[in-house]
């Protein structure tokens, strides 16, 4: 073997171990991340590492750990598998995701979050206040156009609180159903999946369009201000539900 053949295996093989060995700390310091996100607290490499905290503007995300395919990259996407947080932990979760040229994917996501996380300080209309708790369910999800090619999951809010200068609506548990409609998000439910009578779905189209086609009617279940205030939305139907119907953009969305 010649000397040339000699110098070029041991700069491939010198290449492959800082590679392999590419340290996460480094690659936080030189990435070109937003001006809203800090992380902090970067061990490990590139292809298993974790960080201590992630802020993004007013929301934190504790112990984030990721394995990160190398085997993927030879076929052209990036397979990640991902772990948030602990029982400990505001906001915790697992799963995986990959992205390539095509788009994005992801397959058994769970994450659980509370409602203040979302919301980060936001100034809600008619001096809003939400509190409780979301968890959310995928079993696939294949990124099309609009918005979605396929989508299998489930959407839980849990212990929701809501008050306004109206008043105040503890409207319990809600469980939507997240499917994929023609490229759209739907988001479904029904009065087996929560306490307040409601019937109908939510699609989210291009533009952010957001359609709503949904009904509600009176039970005992339903707090008090909530089910004085179903007048407001028309008459009933014979079987005693008031509509909800809405087409537009969601404001901020």
């Amino acid at each position: 073997m010649s000397l040339f053949s000699k110098i070029v295996i041991g700069v491939i093989i010198y290449l492959a171990f800082l590679l392999v060995y590419l340290p996460a700390n480094w690659l936080v310091s030189i990435a070109p991340l937003p001006n809203n996100v800090v992380i902090t607290g970067a061990e490990g490499t590139l292809w298993q590492g974790k960080a201590a905290l992630i802020t993004i503007e007013q929301r934190q995300i504790e112990h984030v750990s990721w394995q990160l395919s190398p085997w993927g990259l030879l076929l052209g996407k990036a397979d990640i598998d991902f772990n948030i947080g602990n029982r400990a932990t505001a906001v915790s979760g697992k799963g995986s995701v990959s992205w390539s040229l095509s788009g994005l994917s992801a397959k058994n996501i769970r994450l659980d979050l509370p409602d203040s996380f979302l919301l980060a300080g936001a100034r809600l209309p008619f001096k809003t206040q939400i509190d409780g708790d979301v968890s959310l369910m995928v079993a696939v999800l294949e990124q099309g156009k609009p918005w979605c090619e396929q989508l299998n999951g489930k959407l839980f809010l849990n212990n929701t609180n809501v008050k306004n200068q109206y008043g105040a609506y503890p409207l319990g548990n809600i469980a939507l159903g997240l499917s994929c409609l023609d490229g759209q998000l739907q988001i479904a439910t029904d009065e087996t999946q929560n306490v307040l009578g409601l019937t109908g779905t939510a699609i989210l189209g291009e533009s952010n369009l957001v359609k709503v086609s949904a009904k509600i009617k009176p039970t005992d279940a339903q707090p008090k201000d909530l089910r004085d205030s179903l007048s407001f939305l028309g008459r009933q139907d014979s079987q005693g539900y008031y509509p909800i119907n809405y087409q537009g953009v969601v404001p901020g969305l």
